[in-house]
């Protein structure tokens, strides 16, 4: 039986300059752009952000962030909750696009071609590529096109995010469940380093055809299991 292991660390303080607590993968522990993640959820996502991080960007093959990947992995996040992408696509348009700030990439080659100037007559960056379009066509219409943008970029990458959850030899068309199941694990092992006062604590996301557990290796051994 082929099984799916994914490192995790715990903090009660990141000293990543957020100073969350909470969970992070070991493949996001480098990266600025990632804040710990309690099982908190959303109104609409019965899932919280490190399930989002495990199912949608690790499995999917995507890095842990960067405006490209969290578009796709929005993407993957809607197809297997039912919930909309486009108002958590608006809001990174709304925080970084239309502020100037791209992750993962510059922000000139993120633009859709049809926002893309045919010249540059300097090298720019940041504000200085996003305030001419605002000031020529609008904020509400470079917001609007950016947004559907990232939609595009999302439901282009689909079918590779499918292929290369696929490859791990996971059913993709079981995730909404997983999801639910990894949530419930993730929920019970969050009361326990929290019950149990721990600092930190690190482990391992393990996950089957058939079944899904949470063991903690540090600092002292414990697991939940789920059939899903």
């Amino acid at each position: 039986m082929i099984e799916v292991q994914l490192d995790w660390y715990y903090r009660c303080v990141w000293p990543d300059g957020f100073g969350a607590r909470g969970w992070k993968l070991a493949s996001a522990i480098d990266d600025p752009n990632i804040i710990a993640s309690t099982p908190a959820t959303g109104d609409q996502i019965p899932t919280a952000v490190f399930i989002h991080d495990i199912l949608d960007h690790a499995l999917c093959g995507l890095p842990p962030s960067g405006h490209r990947a969290e578009s796709i992995a929005l993407l993957q996040l809607a197809a297997r909750t039912g919930a909309d992408p486009r108002p958590d696509l608006a809001q990174m348009v709304d925080e970084d696009l239309m502020q100037g700030q791209a992750n993962g990439e510059p922000l000139d080659s993120l633009l859709p071609e049809d926002l893309k100037p045919q010249r540059w007559d300097r090298p720019c960056s940041g504000r200085a590529v996003i305030q001419p379009l605002i000031d020529r066509l609008g904020p509400e219409v470079v917001r609007s096109r950016l947004t559907q943008h990232l939609l595009e970029i999302g439901v282009a990458g689909a079918a590779k995010a499918e292929a290369a959850y696929r490859a791990w030899g996971l059913e993709y068309a079981r995730r909404g469940a997983l999801g639910l199941a990894l949530q419930q694990l993730f929920t019970e092992a969050d009361r326990q380093v929290c019950e149990a006062g721990w600092h930190q604590a690190s482990g391992l996301i393990a996950i089957s055809q058939e079944r899904c557990a949470l063991r903690v290796q540090s600092p002292q051994t414990w697991a939940v299991a789920s059939q899903y």
